[in-house]
Formats: structure tokens, sequence, C-alpha cells
């Protein structure tokens, strides 16, 4: 028999009820929104990069103008940041006093005149330590009784100091000149004593032999022509060479004698370049740069030098701090008095100056190589006469075609000799540039070491 079964009824009550919540006041429920997508993260980070990117920009744009704008100021004008004030850079370091203090006649390139002999020399290839005094000349020094302190010593007083070295040379084995003597030899008790002071004075060295120093690193370069006609260069064949800049403009080329100082040329301060602020030194750099100088806070010119003339036109400068030595930054040597350089001996000159005569400086490093040209040639009536003094060289081809020129000036003119690299001269002057029979001449370095180290050392 067929029944239908009862269903019970569907129950509308919920299998988990839950509590009733009674509505509170202040609360709402949030809007559902869209979660964001990549695009739109993507979209938003280029705005964030665009923005920054723009603020960059500008501030690079006011940190450039205030950079020129700072120039032209300092190119025209000197300020007086005591008395707050500009005057023209004309009226720094013109003998008046126009700052209050005399502020603008502080910080001004000074002169010095060699009234006495240097006292200590390095002699001939053979680099021959000689001492001075006044009663007996100059004296070689025998190598007896002689310590490594009294190396240290010597050196000290020749400048740059880097490991100094010190051998004994026979004395038979000494050019004719300096073969007969005279002699001088150390007093035992005197190693910290200056050199010259330490002596006693012998008619003959009892060891047979006198001393050779080697005081530094100067001269070496890693193993390796355009000024008017030269070549390219690189700035770590040459690194003495740098640029000496005022107001972010080359002005003249110098040379690294030591990590403090640089010789230039006289003439390279005068008019309204007398002011030390101005100037800056960029060492290590093959191409023309202006950011990085080095600040300077002595140039000293030779007392003796004659614009009208270019006679004694050598200068140097003293960084306000030492460059670190290194592949692109390296002094070079001085030479020794009685160098022995013969004419048509190789030089080497190198600057940022005019590739042609009435040109624009060059923005590389430029190299060429010439010869030195004989006293007698260079002098003679038909080349520079008697414009040629005992304080220049000249170097060059009497044809012409290779030659410093603008730009160049207070530049290195040095020659290799027992892989070392000497500084002979300082471009100076020349009529025109590379112009037949009026050849490049140069500040005869050699005549003005006593000069330079006297200088260097009363300038510590």
């Amino acid at each position: 028999m067929w029944t239908i079964a009862q269903v019970p009824e569907e129950s509308i009550r919920p299998l988990n009820p839950r509590q009733a919540v009674a509505p509170q006041p202040g609360r709402r429920r949030k809007p559902m929104t869209a979660p964001k997508t990549q695009k739109d993260k993507a979209s938003k980070r280029k705005r964030v990069l665009l923005t920054v990117l723009t603020v960059v920009v500008l501030l690079g744009i006011l940190v450039t103008a205030a950079y020129f704008i700072k120039q032209l100021i300092e190119s025209k004008y000197f300020f007086c940041s005591r008395s707050v004030k500009f005057i023209p850079i004309d009226k720094a370091c013109d003998g008046n006093n126009d700052c209050a203090g005399g502020e603008d006649e502080i910080t001004c390139l000074s002169s010095f005149t060699l009234n006495t002999t240097f006292p200590v020399r390095l002699m001939s290839r053979k680099h021959v330590l000689q001492v001075y005094s006044p009663g007996s000349g100059w004296r070689s020094v025998c190598s007896d009784d002689w310590t490594e302190q009294h190396t240290q010593t010597a050196c000290n007083q020749l400048g740059y100091t880097y490991k100094p070295r010190s051998s004994s040379v026979p004395v038979d084995t000494l050019i004719s000149s300096l073969k007969t003597g005279p002699f001088t030899a150390i007093r035992p008790g005197t190693a910290n004593t200056p050199i010259h002071q330490a002596t006693i004075d012998r008619s003959v060295c009892r060891s047979g032999s006198v001393m050779s120093l080697s005081c530094s690193d100067c001269g070496q370069v890693g193993f390796q022509d355009r000024i008017v006609g030269g070549t390219d260069a690189l700035i770590e064949d040459w690194p003495w060479q740098v640029s000496l800049q005022q107001g972010g403009q080359h002005t003249c080329g110098g040379t690294l004698v030591s990590p403090r100082w640089i010789v230039t040329a006289a003439h390279c301060f005068t008019g309204s370049k007398k002011e030390l602020s101005r100037w800056r030194v960029v060492s290590g750099r093959t191409y023309m740069g202006t950011l990085g100088g080095s600040y300077v806070d002595r140039i000293i010119i030779n007392g003796d030098y004659n614009p009208s003339r270019n006679d004694y036109d050598i200068a140097l400068m003293r960084l306000s701090s030492p460059i670190t030595v290194g592949a692109y930054r390296r002094p070079v040597c001085l030479p020794p008095k009685a160098f022995g350089l013969a004419a048509g001996a190789s030089m080497t000159v190198t600057g940022w100056g005019y590739l042609e005569e009435n040109g624009k400086v060059s923005p590389s490093l430029q190299k060429a190589s010439i010869p030195l040209i004989n006293r007698s040639v260079c002098s003679s009536p038909t080349v520079y006469g008697s414009a040629i003094t005992q304080t220049m060289i000249c170097a060059g081809f009497l044809k012409g075609q290779v030659d410093a020129c603008q730009g160049d000036s207070g530049g290195p003119l040095v020659h290799l000799s027992s892989s070392r690299w000497y500084l002979v001269g300082v471009v100076s002057w020349g009529v025109g540039c590379a112009r037949e029979r009026r050849p490049g001449v140069y500040c005869n370095v050699e005549e003005l070491l006593g000069w330079i180290h006297a200088a260097i050392e009363k300038n510590p």
C-alpha cells in the first residue's frame, strides 16, 4: 500500500543564528573600493620620479647659475668682508687700502730677491753635494764620517724629500773641475746641524770619495708633439704639469717641484692678477677642466724680474695644502748645477696653449720635442741679439714649425737624463709662435736654483 510520507515544513530559521547587533551611533560601513592595479602603481611611481627629476634639474640649474655668477663677480670685483662692499678688482693689491683694515692688500703676491748665496747645492750629473761659506766658497763634501741622518738633513735643505738616498762617488771619476777640490767633511756629532754649518775644510778626502744625493722620487713616470706642431699628451707621462687658472679660465702653465710648490713665470701675474684668492691650480688632468683646483696661499715673484726685458722671469706658487703624489701628480726634478746640456740636446715642452698663433687654447694637453739652441746662435743679430740674457735659454727650430705659444707661459721645458725628467726651463717669451728664426725663449732654471731653494726655505 502506497502511502505519502509527510515532509516537515522548511524551517525559516538560520542554521547558525547570530546574535543581533544593535546599531551604534557614529559607526558607518566603509565603502567598498576596487583594488589598485599595477598600471595605477606604475603611473604613481612615474609621477614621483618626474617630480624628483624636475627638482634635481632645477637645483642643478640654480647651482650652475650661481657658480657662473660668482665667477663673473669675482672676475670684476673684490669683496671686502669686513666692510661688506665690493671694489673693482684692479684696486686690490694696488698698494692702497680700499677695504677696512687694508683687507684688499693682505692676500697679495710678494717678491723676493736673493741677496746671499744659498749654501747647499748638487753639482754635475753625478749630483755631488756641495756647501758654501763666504770665506771658502763652494766645496764638495767628502764621504768621511757621513751618516744617514746627514742625508736627511741635506735633502731637507734642498726642498722636496721622499726616501732620500746617498752614495759615495770616487773623486777620480768626477768632472775635471771637481777632481782637485776644494773639499770639506762632516764634523762628528753634527747629524742635525744644517749641512753647510756642520763641515770642516779638507785639502783631500780621506775616503777618496765625495757624497752624491738623490733626495726624492721626482721626475719618474711610467714607461712610455700639440703645442704648435706638437702632438697630444697624457698627464700620467707629464704629471708635474699644472694649469694656473683665474676666474675659471686657464691663464698659464706651471710645474710641480714639490707636493706644495709650483714653478711658473713672473709675467703671469701682471696687471690685476696679484690677488691670491682668485687663483686655482688644477693638476692631474689631461683635458682642461676648472673644477677641483687647489687654493693658493703664496705667490712669490723674483725681485729682479724686469718686465720690459723679460729678465728673471720666474715665480713660485705655494698651495694651501700639498697635493697627493701619485701616477697623475708628481714633482719634476730640479736640475743640478753644471748639468752640462749641449746644444741640440732633446727637450720636451708641454701645455694647453694655442695650437697656432692667435688661435685658441687646446682642450687637451699637448707636447712637442725640440732641441736646445746654442746660446751664441740665439743671441746672434739675426735671431734675438742682445735680448738674450744669462737667465734665458732658447729651444726650438730656427726654421719654425714647432714652438710653445700663448697659454703655455709658465709651463715646463724638461729633459730626460738617467730615467728622470729635469726642469730645464720655464716658458717665457718669443716673437709670435713657430716663426722662422724666432724660437721659444725660456727662463734658465739652472741659473736660478739658489733663488728657488732660498724662497722655499723662507716660506716653509
